[in-house]
């Protein structure tokens, strides 16, 4: 069974969007990203868990593009990220004993 994502969401001004969401792609954990003005979905795309570097700069180029355009028309948006959850085991036995 996965375990519920974890969300948050994140005011920000729209100058702010891009360089919010490349940031995004570099953490790695994130699985969606939502993009509203005033509860209105904008955007919505998932991330591709294990894609970095410059595979994720290739791969995201056309949606920072459209990003950059968004960003021009709204002033004020929300961003909603759905993150990986990692699910924490418990120690086994066999740790203990070494």
């Amino acid at each position: 069974m996965e375990p519920n994502p974890r969300v948050e969401e994140f005011k920000l001004k729209g100058n702010q969007l891009v360089d919010r969401v490349k940031e995004l792609i570099d953490e790695g954990k994130t699985r969606r990203v939502i993009i509203k003005n005033d509860e209105r979905v904008i955007l919505e795309f998932p991330l591709t868990v294990g894609i970095g570097g410059a595979a994720a700069a290739v791969f995201f180029a056309p949606v920072l593009t459209a990003l950059g355009a968004l960003a021009i028309h709204f002033t004020d948006v929300t961003i909603v990220v759905e993150r990986e959850v990692t699910p924490i085991l418990p120690a086994s036995d066999e740790e203990d004993e070494a």
